[in-house]
């Protein structure tokens, strides 16, 4: 089969590393010159701890064990097995880190309490002030600025392979060719659209009532850090953000201890990864409300600076780098991706949300099957 994949991001680029997996040519359309969206902008980490039960626990746990096999075969990903460890300070944010433990699929996770001890023996860097953790060992890290262009260097070894950057396809053809702005017309046996966050123009016109929205949040990468931080980190708030912990025990927090105003008034909460130059990213915010903002704000990166010297015991690195990206989430956040069949042989596949870098090798490799290849 011909197959042309429509955006370089994680989503598209697995979809076209599983075709060529499976014997086929690919013809791989970006409108940038390389992706420049959500796909770069974020931790670069392989998620599970947080993901709801059933498909998206399922998604997440295939995809990596995917991410293994494709770091294995790329180095230069950059996939780490490093786990993470959510901090909690006191007995509210222990109880819903134990009730996580209790969860049917917990070892699947490879969920276990620690008290701090224990956690700084799996992360000696982690030296402030913090009464234990929610260790899951299936999480894991891969490098987000330099695994599309790892990915695609690999593919252009099959001799199947074809980037052109610069193209932003502006028409579907017929049942089964794209157009771009250079007029050039591309034909093949199935396109697949993995347009992210770009949810105008032709998106639009296919399907004007896509049920995806868009969210922003801001992060920031720092000097390296000195020492390893050899897990990812995240703090209690983010049970307040990730299905899995869902519980009485998380209601019961919530309503005996607020966010502070700046991490309510943004959706905040604490996740950092260290890169392979010592630095660390962290993050995040998010908003929902569109039009968003233009420029990032000051009030997160304080508030953030001040959860991680707290959590390190240590002055944080200087900060090198702060940024703001958006991603494609679907409405109806229980839904891992929205795939939509939208001419004979043209299919979408957009609104993974957050779960974008964790999840994208299983949403493709879905959608490889389902379209018979």
């Amino acid at each position: 089969m011909r197959v042309i994949v429509v955006g370089a991001g994680v989503l598209g680029t697995l979809h076209a590393w599983h075709a060529i997996e499976r014997g086929h040519e690919v013809l791989h359309l970006e409108r940038e010159a390389e992706a420049r969206g959500a796909s770069v902008r974020n931790f670069g980490q392989i998620w599970v701890s947080g993901r709801a039960g059933g498909e998206e626990l399922a998604t997440a746990l295939r995809a990596r064990e995917l991410w293994e096999d494709i770091g294995a075969r790329v180095p230069e990903l950059g996939f780490r097995a490093i786990g993470s460890l959510t901090l909690v300070r006191n007995a509210a944010e222990r109880a819903v880190a134990e009730a996580a433990t209790r969860r049917p699929d917990a070892a699947a996770r490879g969920y276990r309490l620690l008290d701090a001890d224990q956690a700084r023996a799996l992360n000696p860097a982690l030296r402030g002030d913090f009464a234990g953790a929610l260790w899951c060992e299936r999480d894991a890290a891969v490098e987000p600025r330099i695994a599309q262009r790892a990915l695609k260097a690999r593919l252009s070894e099959s001799g199947r392979y074809t980037f052109l950057g610069g193209r932003e396809v502006r028409e579907v053809v017929g049942e089964r060719a794209v157009r771009d702005d250079h007029g050039d017309l591309h034909h093949a046996d199935a396109v697949v659209l993995c347009t992210g966050a770009w949810l105008g123009g032709l998106v639009r016109e296919l399907v004007p009532d896509l049920p995806v929205r868009r969210v922003r949040l801001q992060m920031m990468q720092t000097d390296p850090l000195g020492e390893p931080l050899t897990t990812s980190v995240a703090d209690a708030d983010s049970f307040r953000y990730y299905p899995a912990y869902a519980s009485d025990a998380l209601d019961a927090m919530a309503a005996a201890q607020a966010q502070t105003p700046t991490a309510a008034a943004h959706k905040m909460q604490l996740l950092m990864v260290q890169r392979l130059d010592g630095g660390l990213t962290i993050g995040d915010t998010h908003e929902y409300e569109t039009p968003f903002g233009f420029d990032v704000v000051e009030d997160p990166y304080e508030h953030l600076t001040g959860v991680v010297e707290s959590i390190l015991g240590r002055p944080l690195p200087t900060v090198r780098r702060r940024w703001a990206g958006v991603y494609a989430q679907c409405t109806d956040t229980t839904r891992v991706v929205h795939r939509q069949r939208v001419r004979d042989a043209v299919w979408l596949v957009t609104g993974p949300g957050g779960r974008g870098m964790t999840c994208s090798p299983a949403i493709a490799e879905t959608t490889a099957n389902e379209l018979g290849w």
